[in-house]
């Protein structure tokens, strides 16, 4: 079983697009990219495959709380801004969509929305507890 890399306490949700480290929290994330990738350069490309590996079901959010985004004001208003929107339509239309994401997050725009999603996510899992059957 795993621990987050970050803090050593917790299960982690979550991985580090950069350096693929685990972590479990909106508050180890800042500090994992504060400390981590303020001069940090990470030369080797992550992939599709492995976001979606079957082993990492971890890093998954269930359908349930990613559609609690939609009923976020906050995303709502964000997401007005003409300028989010297009690099969200070009990370969307990209041929390799790493490259553009990696692009898209030194955008301070884009890291503002990445991480209030991440924070609409995290605080609704919270409030949520899985039965048996993997239900909400």
């Amino acid at each position: 079983m795993q621990i987050c890399s970050v803090c050593s306490e917790h299960l982690p949700k979550y991985r580090c697009p950069v350096c693929k480290i685990r972590y479990c929290s909106l508050g180890c994330y800042k500090r994992h990219k504060d400390f981590s990738h303020s001069t940090f350069v990470f030369a080797e490309p992550w992939s599709v495959e492995d976001l979606l590996h079957e082993d990492d079901v971890i890093d998954k959010v269930p359908l349930q709380r990613l559609q609690l985004l939609g009923q976020s004001k906050e995303l709502r208003d964000l997401l007005c801004n003409p300028h989010l929107r297009r690099l969200l339509s070009s990370v969307d239309s990209a041929d390799c969509k790493d490259d553009v994401m990696k692009a898209a997050m030194q955008e301070p725009l884009f890291a503002e929305f990445s991480d209030l999603c991440l924070k609409v996510v995290e605080n609704e899992a919270k409030s949520f507890t899985p039965n048996e059957a993997g239900d909400f």
